[in-house]
């Protein structure tokens, strides 16, 4: 598999590549408990400068399905028919950077996956570290020719509620906040944490500057936390599945395969009345 990172040298000397397409997909989110709305996307910033042959992805609309309340992934013909006009075919390296210590990247990453395509990294470090090293920017939009994507789905990437209720303990990975997990503030109608799920702040994955930690590192944290780096399956939820695709791509980067991403997360166990809860 494609090693799932790539440094700022290297795509500064890949910009210009007809294999390559960047995509920019910069953004913020609020805490739990600041007023509605939480989620933004950085079109602006985008319009004023980015990086040379980027294109912008909005991560709260573009690759979402429409009025999903978890911010589930866009369903198969939508996401393959925003690929294609973006210029990504089957045969695309994808580069994908953001300015949240790669977050969002992360998500664009794992979505890539899920629908099949291996040939997608993340700009370790991201737009902050490409602009502190005076890397060329620019604010001109280059639209390259439309491609055709196929989507190919990996189930195996995306867990569902009921494939979380099963998982034992140490194999389910929660990367929001300690003041969420603890249900002290939520972005669902419950709050608390999934039964059987350990807490690793996605933050506690983030070196300096944004930067993905060395895999020995990784490894010493995910221990830390309690998971088993042997199960059978590692799964990792946040809110929405934002945050948890960029805890599984530090699993990846620790050197770690059998992994996947609750996509409803929170957002869809927390206000399904149904499922148990921890606070």
């Amino acid at each position: 598999m494609l090693h799932p990172l790539v440094t700022t040298a290297w795509l500064a000397d890949h910009l210009h590549d007809a294999d390559v397409r960047i995509l920019d997909i910069r953004g913020h989110v609020l805490p739990a408990d600041a007023p509605l709305p939480h989620y933004y996307a950085h079109r602006a910033e985008y319009d004023a400068a980015h990086i040379p042959n980027a294109l912008f992805v909005d991560w709260t609309q573009d690759i979402v399905e429409p009025n999903s309340l978890s911010q589930d992934i866009a369903d198969p013909e939508r996401f393959a028919a925003l690929m294609g006009r973006l210029g990504v075919g089957d045969d695309t390296l994808v580069v994908a950077y953001d300015d949240a210590d790669s977050m969002f990247a992360a998500r664009l990453w794992w979505a890539l996956r899920y629908y099949g395509h291996e040939r997608v990294v993340v700009l370790d470090g991201g737009w902050q570290k490409w602009v502190t090293e005076a890397l060329p920017v620019t604010a001109e939009v280059v639209m390259p020719a439309p491609a055709v994507f196929t989507p190919r789905p990996v189930p195996s990437l995306r867990k569902t509620a009921d494939d979380v209720a099963r998982l034992g303990k140490g194999a389910l990975v929660d990367v929001r906040t300690p003041q969420e997990f603890a249900g002290e503030i939520s972005r669902a109608r419950r709050r608390g944490h999934i039964p059987n799920a350990l807490n690793l702040p996605r933050g506690v994955l983030v070196a300096e500057g944004g930067l993905m930690p060395a895999p020995d590192v990784l490894r010493a944290r995910f221990l830390e936390a309690g998971v088993q780096l042997d199960a059978p399956e590692v799964v990792f939820y946040c809110n929405a599945g934002v945050s948890a695709s960029y805890g599984l791509l530090a699993w990846h980067v620790a050197g770690f395969a059998q992994g996947s991403v609750y996509d409803g997360s929170w957002k869809d166990w927390g206000n399904d009345e149904n499922k148990p809860i921890i606070t």
